[in-house]
């Protein structure tokens, strides 16, 4: 998702990086989806190695979210609009663009971009899942076990 007009970053978030000179920040919010998941992977057996899988996988998770991002963001880079951040949120993140590209042609391509990182994302995923696991482990994704490739994919 990639949004405009908003005059500075959203209230109540933390930076937390700069990628490829664009700041990275997390919402409050996303907090409490950090403590959901680790709070439901432990309870599943009371162990706390589950909970740090949980934080694991969706940490590896919003790392895929930021990527998407920056695929929106480099795109329109390459049409000379400036993105101001990125904010990760507990459904995903927003990359906020100084504006849409003027060119329908280009505002598709930014709008393509982020979907774009995420099917290569995938096929490598996959390809690490065939040469490793196998692709049986994507039939026994489960909450806190499970194949953890198979379950990001």
């Amino acid at each position: 998702m990639f949004g405009t007009g908003m005059p500075r970053r959203m209230k109540a978030s933390w930076k937390i990086g700069r990628v490829a000179g664009i700041e990275v920040y997390a919402h409050a919010t996303f907090l409490i989806l950090l403590g959901w998941v680790g709070l439901s992977h432990y309870l599943q057996r009371q162990r706390w190695e589950d909970a740090l899988s949980g934080l694991g996988f969706i940490l590896a998770l919003f790392a895929i979210v930021v990527l998407h991002e920056l695929g929106h963001a480099l795109t329109a880079r390459h049409f000379g609009i400036r993105t101001r951040d990125i904010t990760l949120l507990p459904i995903g993140g927003v990359a906020r663009l100084e504006r849409i590209p003027d060119v329908p042609k280009q505002e598709l391509l930014v709008a393509l971009a982020g979907p774009a990182v995420n099917v290569v994302l995938a096929f490598i995923l996959l390809g690490l899942l065939a040469a490793g696991a196998g692709l049986s482990a994507l039939t026994e994704v489960q909450l806190v076990r499970g194949h953890f490739l198979a379950k990001l994919m």
